[in-house]
């Protein structure tokens, strides 16, 4: 008998493939571990069983004939219910959308399922990925799987905890300002944003098109690797006018090593405000295992960081305002019963339909858009993003990547943070390269020196470098070894037999 949750993505494919273990197997001991361990933690809001084994089986029938099997062959996976999936609903966990089925699948999706995927289920979120938390589902509260009375992170945080509990090998989650870093960060798992651009947002609901991407979470940098490798197969997407061909083979970057490399380290940032001691330490902690494994440690300046959180503020809810206002209460989504006129059943679908943070953000972007506040405030964001896109720029002709904290602290209780405010500092280190357009990487340190919980340190590359993330990231994990399952959730359920 082999533990599901002691098995990785790359396990899990070269078995089936091999034949050592059925993709039906796998994918009903995925089914038991959810059942034994997503009471305590919510990670879905929908399982699909009968799509799972119907995927799993055809995977089988496939080895049976003799077919090479993908990349992925029998590996489950879940992914956030932002994204589009025939015969499932697509909520982003909102009221607005509760009852939605999905009229096609997104891409990204979709290219999970052509390397032979099994899709278990939609993980749960911040209601249309406006969070930091988890905490504003319409639907559920997921719980951090280390700690069941902190929360997960967000937007992403069913797609990380369901990595994090062992319920699911490899989850997608989307990251608009840190929705996968950030709560990779707080689950203790590794969590990709590639550069803008290298994975297809067609069929993802939208929440800042010129910041949203989607990416993998693994509890290995082998398994982020194999994902993505999945995602960009294929090349660039004609149903996405931003996507752009990678060509990367990102399972080559894992043994490159980094001696004679360059790491580049913000002095500023590791003495920030807000920062706590645990993870400063781990951060340099890292940045000292870098250099014993052959990499040269240098200084770099980003002198416009301190400007991406209110240009976010900006630009995220504008295009937020702009993207929402197509769930009107007529075409689709929630609609108000017993309406007079056409203005009351927008108006009351919309108040009832959205909950707080929506409205928020919505708010929040049509006053920015509005005549007069738009030259102030909107133009002045796209300019401090052109001044924070020049310093990434500039610190890219010194180092190869650049080494900061994920999150500046480790899981927060929830309840504990009330102002929205300060909710919104704790993406604080990863909203900048959003606005750039880079791509990212968190990657777990172990259990910090006074919370004991996960810390995590994120590694950034030039645009379209997304390699590097991948070779770095493998060598911290050498150095500070693999994220593991979640003690309050290994070993209930999800044996293969």
């Amino acid at each position: 008998m082999a533990n599901f949750d002691k098995l990785t993505a790359a396990q899990i494919a070269t078995g089936v493939s091999a034949g050592a273990f059925s993709a039906e197997d796998v994918a009903r001991a995925a089914l038991d571990a959810i059942a034994a361990r997503d009471g305590s933690v919510s990670a879905f809001l929908q399982v699909t069983p009968e799509a799972a084994l119907e995927a799993a089986r055809a995977t089988d029938a496939a080895r049976a004939r003799g077919e090479k099997l993908g990349p992925l062959a029998g590996v489950p996976v879940a992914v956030k219910d932002n994204m589009n999936q025939v015969g499932t609903r697509t909520t982003c966990a909102s009221r607005m959308l509760e009852n939605y089925e999905s009229p096609y699948t997104a891409t990204c999706v979709q290219r999970l399922i052509d390397a032979g995927a099994t899709p278990v289920g939609k993980t749960n979120m911040d209601e249309f990925a406006f969070g930091s938390s988890t905490e504003t589902s319409a639907f559920a509260r997921t719980n951090n799987p280390w700690d069941t009375g902190r929360v997960p992170g967000g937007s992403s945080g069913g797609s990380a905890a369901a990595v994090a509990a062992g319920e699911v090998p490899l989850s997608l989650g989307s990251d608009t300002g840190g929705s996968i870093r950030q709560p990779a960060a707080l689950c203790g798992v590794f969590g990709m944003k590639p550069t803008y651009g290298v994975v297809s947002r067609y069929g993802v609901v939208a929440f800042g098109s010129s910041l949203d991407q989607v990416g993998p979470f693994g509890r290995t940098v082998e398994d982020v690797a194999l994902g993505m490798n999945a995602l960009v197969a294929g090349g660039s997407d004609p149903l996405d006018s931003t996507s752009q061909p990678c060509g990367t083979d990102f399972l080559g970057c894992l043994d490159q090593g980094v001696e004679g490399a360059r790491v580049g380290v913000i002095p500023q940032l590791l003495d920030a405000e807000g920062l706590s001691p645990e993870v400063a330490a781990a951060v340099r902690g890292a940045a000292d295992k870098l250099e014993a494994a052959g990499a040269e440690i240098v200084e770099v300046e980003l002198p416009h960081m301190d400007a991406a959180i209110a240009a976010y503020y900006v630009i995220g809810p504008a295009e937020a305002f702009s993207n929402l206002a197509r769930f009107d209460g007529v075409r689709y989504g929630y609609q108000e019963p017993g309406c007079a006129t056409l203005a009351e059943q927008s108006s009351l679908s919309r108040a009832h339909g959205f909950g707080i943070e929506a409205k928020r953000r919505q708010m929040l972007g049509a006053y920015l858009l509005s005549s007069g506040v738009y030259d102030e405030y909107y133009f002045a964001a796209q300019k401090a993003r052109t001044l924070i896109t020049g310093d990434y720029r500039r610190a890219f002709e010194r180092a190869d990547v650049l080494l900061m904290p994920a999150a500046p602290r480790a899981a927060w209780r929830f309840g504990e943070i009330s102002d929205p405010t300060q909710m919104y500092l704790s993406d604080v280190f990863t909203v900048p390269i959003n606005i750039a357009g880079n791509g990212g990487i968190s990657v777990p340190l172990g259990l910090g020196a006074d919370s004991g919980l996960p810390v995590a340190a994120q590694l950034v590359a030039p645009s379209f470098g997304d390699a590097a993330l991948i070779r770095f990231a493998a060598a911290l994990e050498r150095a500070c070894g693999a994220a593991s399952v979640a003690p309050a959730c290994a070993g209930k359920g999800g044996e293969l037999k």
